[in-house]
């Protein structure tokens, strides 16, 4: 009988939840050849730079060549200096050619997370978001209850008997603080065992300089537009900011009014190049903002995260509005419908 959308998901979360960390490391490197070109495809964040660094290093004696590529622009400015201070080789994923790749894997996302990945066939997926379908892979490791990827990557170099190199601990480290935001969201105990691990091995200063490479003078001028647009109902707060040079300054935005006293719900929107990005944040009590943008933007658009925290990206095409005409007033009118 032919098996549901829903059903192979499950098996999919089941079939990487149900091995050991020496299982899914055989499993994993079997899929490589000495002569294999392999690319490591990512949306550039801390946790999916160090696990695509974690992965280029297992592979380093394996295969022939590993290249960590990107499709979005990198502004944000502790990314760039975590890139920068720890010497991490990426590339624009515009600029390298597919068909030179044997291989192609998916760290800290999944197929179809991102429309720039819906095209490509990839042999393994990596991940610790909620398990989507509609996508297949060889190799599949998706552990939703990790709070980050990086820990996951933590359990496989500890099973090849690895110990990081200081930047690539460094990396790893930093990654898990970002996702977990220091333990105060979701994270188990997997994660405290990786993050203790490489305490001893990370470059702590480094750690530090990276944190305070954060926010351009220029990028005060949206957190300007935000309170002055920013509509608050039922404690919610929603606020689209307009036309955005990068996309993370949206979820720089959500995370400052997201520590606002009483508020439940923060909804911020933007548009960057013909796509309505929206970033959701609530505090995961009793509340889903993946679901949330699931059910507010999924038919229209890629939508989910977890608990705590969601991202939608929307054509402004399948919104029937001009990009130019979309408002605060707008957005919560489409919000609301749901909640």
């Amino acid at each position: 009988m032919k098996q549901t959308k829903g059903a192979i998901a499950r098996q999919r979360l089941r079939d990487s939840l149900n091995k050991s960390a020496k299982e899914r490391l055989r499993l994993f490197l079997e899929l490589f050849g000495k002569d294999d070109e392999v690319l490591v495809v990512i949306n550039a964040d801390p946790d999916s730079l160090a696990a695509a660094y974690a992965v280029k290093r297992l592979l380093r004696y394996r295969v022939k060549n590993t290249v960590i590529a990107y499709p979005n622009e990198i502004r944000r400015l502790s990314n760039l200096a975590m890139i920068e201070l720890l010497k991490i080789p990426v590339e624009r994923l515009q600029n390298v050619k597919l068909g030179d790749f044997s291989k192609k894997i998916i760290v800290d996302s999944q197929p179809n997370h991102l429309p720039a990945f819906e095209n490509i066939a990839f042999d393994a997926v990596i991940d610790h978001h909620p398990v989507t379908t509609e996508w297949h892979a060889s190799y599949i490791d998706i552990r939703p209850d990790y709070g980050a990827t990086a820990s996951m990557l933590v359990e496989y170099l500890r099973a090849a008997e690895i110990k990081p190199a200081v930047a690539l601990a460094t990396a790893l480290f930093y990654a898990i603080k970002v996702d977990t935001h220091n333990f105060e969201k979701k994270a188990n105990l997997a994660d405290a065992i990786s993050f203790r691990y490489l305490f001893n091995i990370a470059n702590q200063n480094l750690v530090r300089k990276i944190e305070l490479s954060e926010m351009r003078f220029s990028e005060l001028n949206y957190f300007k537009i935000a309170l002055t647009e920013m509509k608050v109902s039922k404690h919610r707060v929603y606020v689209h900011i307009g036309r955005v040079r990068n996309p993370d300054i949206l979820v720089m935005i959500a995370d400052f009014l997201n520590q606002v006293h009483k508020i439940a719900w923060v909804i911020v929107s933007g548009i960057h190049g013909e796509r309505l990005v929206v970033i959701f944040r609530c505090d995961g009590y009793k509340k889903n903002a993946g679901k949330m943008a699931a059910k507010i933007f999924g038919n229209d658009g890629s939508a989910g995260g977890h608990r705590e925290a969601a991202r939608a990206e929307v054509p402004c095409k399948n919104l029937g509005v001009e990009a130019q005409s979309f408002t605060t007033a707008l957005l919560m009118k489409i919000a609301t419908k749901h909640m």
